[in-house]
């Protein structure tokens, strides 16, 4: 590995800060003292910053020479509702909230690249830190986005990161094109005439109106949808009734859509609402259908998408680089800044759990897991990546040049 050694003898104090934020994780929107630590550190190491956007969010701004060139880099700050399992030292002090997802280390990571890039100016541009709130699933990027944070800070790319448990550890890995799914929840509530159980015919049932509905769900995936444009349909709840002797009014149904395409999440929810419909009618039963797109597909730019390749490699290697990783499923509101700027997101390996100390809690070291720890050891190869990124970024071309 080719890591900064500024970077590396900053470590400690790295990781001292990656466990004060894991130790008092905060939701969506309330990340009020990880915002205040961010701010202090900033501007403890000389750097300006914006606060307000978002909320919570905070942007650190790093300028040097002339240019007007400008790039920004994205952490995000928000911790997951979930009651933590681990019980080492800098195990979550707040009940029913942890960060399980990494926030936290990604967090610590743009601020070691801001502490070195704030010393070592070998630049000429202005880098934007972008810390973020509310990436689990209050939608924080976009709520930065309208609250102008491009036309405060006008930029030519926006880069991210996020670590990815399983990989090997410091490995980096991403793809051009999409690269997570976009994220989309239903509800749909289907209204029948409740009745006694034992005279049906007196009634309409919405059980069995919704079992339909349910089952020809299926075929958009598979019969509707071009096979080769990756989807997922899943229904995770199903609500009905209160007693075995009637025939309740209502039967609602609710779960997730996922799609790489925009094109495919359209075709599936047209479709989801006309069988949803057409299916009730046939039963004589009515029906609400309620569809809400939380995160559009995250896309990758392939420009920004090979240099980011060629930072990461500089860092860790080739052997260490997976420049076409199979896309996961997953979502992520980085895809909002992506659909506003060209740019990347680019996973790097968390290890297999191996790094977690004595007091881990039982089970894997998966995102969103009650025993999930951050690997402390990603902390100086990711803050080495960002500075290496920014760097060569400026020694590129300007876009269009």
């Amino acid at each position: 590995m080719q890591l900064i050694d500024p970077i590396i003898q900053f470590h400690s104090e790295l990781q001292k800060i990656r466990r004060e934020i894991h130790a008092h994780p905060e939701l969506c929107f309330e990340e009020n003292r990880t915002a205040d630590l961010v701010a202090q550190k900033l501007t403890e190491w000389g750097i300006p910053i914006l606060r307000g956007m978002g909320i919570t969010g905070v942007v650190g701004i790093i300028k040097n020479g002339n240019s007007g060139r400008a790039i920004g880099l994205r952490a995000d700050m928000d911790a997951l509702p979930v009651q933590e399992s681990n019980t080492f030292s800098h195990a979550s002090r707040h009940a029913g909230k942890m960060h399980a997802c990494g926030h936290d280390g990604h967090t610590a990571m743009l601020l070691g690249a801001a502490h070195y890039l704030s010393r070592h100016r070998d630049f000429d541009g202005t880098v934007y830190l972008i810390f973020q709130p509310a990436e689990e699933g209050g939608g924080g990027a976009q709520r930065m986005i309208d609250d102008g944070l491009f036309e405060q800070c006008p930029m030519e790319a926006v880069f991210g990161m996020h670590n990815w448990p399983g990989a090997v550890t410091g490995s980096f890995s991403v793809t051009p094109g999409p690269m997570m799914a976009s994220s989309n929840e239903f509800e749909v509530i289907v209204k029948g005439k409740g009745a006694h159980a034992a005279q049906p015919h007196k009634g309409v049932d919405p059980i069995m109106t919704a079992i339909q509905i349910a089952q020809s769900w299926q075929t958009i995936v598979s019969r509707n949808k071009n096979p080769i444009d990756a989807a997922v349909l899943s229904i995770t709840q199903i609500h009905a009734g209160s007693a075995t002797n009637v025939i309740p009014d209502e039967a609602t149904l609710i779960g997730t859509v996922r799609t790489f395409t925009v094109e495919a999440l359209d075709l599936i929810e047209q479709r989801m609402r006309a069988i949803a419909e057409h299916t009730a009618a046939a039963f004589d039963a009515d029906v609400e259908f309620r569809f809400h797109r939380n995160y559009p597909p995250l896309i990758n730019h392939a420009k920004e998408t090979a240099f980011a390749v060629e930072v990461a490699t500089s860092v860790v290697g080739a052997v260490s680089v997976d420049s076409h990783v199979e896309p996961t499923m997953g979502a992520e509101d980085f895809a909002f800044m992506l659909q506003h700027k060209p740019g990347c997101y680019i996973f790097i390996g968390n290890g297999e759990g191996d790094h977690r100390t004595a007091g881990h809690g039982l089970g894997p070291c998966n995102l969103h897991n009650a025993s999930y720890d951050f690997n402390d050891d990603l902390l100086p190869i990711g803050a080495s990546y960002w500075v290496k990124l920014a760097e060569a970024y400026f020694r590129q071309s300007q876009p269009g040049s």
